[in-house]
């Protein structure tokens, strides 16, 4: 099974951690492009998807149901903090714990 598999049969990192980024990514600046209406802002410089700002934490942008099948509505605008998150690090394996799914393992195939 690939990463990208694990992800869409997941999406535990999306409902478990804050996803903030560099304001510039909005669509609401040249180059940006993830959409402006689905962000807050958090600092003068970041900013965070809708939903991930509080706690419990879920992404806008995730459809589906965490551990189960889920998916990105927005997956070619996401930010940069989500195109660099890889699954069976630490991390992922720290959301997947929160929603008591089996840690993945560093070393998943791409």
């Amino acid at each position: 099974m690939s990463a990208t598999d694990h992800c869409q049969a997941c999406g535990a990192c999306c409902a478990h951690f804050r996803v903030s980024f560099y304001w510039g990514e909005s669509d609401a600046h040249p180059g940006g492009s993830v959409p402006r209406h689905l962000t807050v802002p958090i600092t003068p410089y970041h900013s965070a998807m809708r939903g991930t700002e509080r706690t419990p934490s879920r992404c806008v942008a995730l459809a589906g149901d965490v551990g189960r099948q889920v998916g990105c509505t927005i997956y070619p605008l996401r930010s940069s903090t989500c195109r660099e998150f890889e699954a069976g690090t630490a991390e992922c394996d720290k959301a997947r714990a929160a929603y008591g799914l089996m840690p993945l393992g560093v070393g998943v195939p791409a």
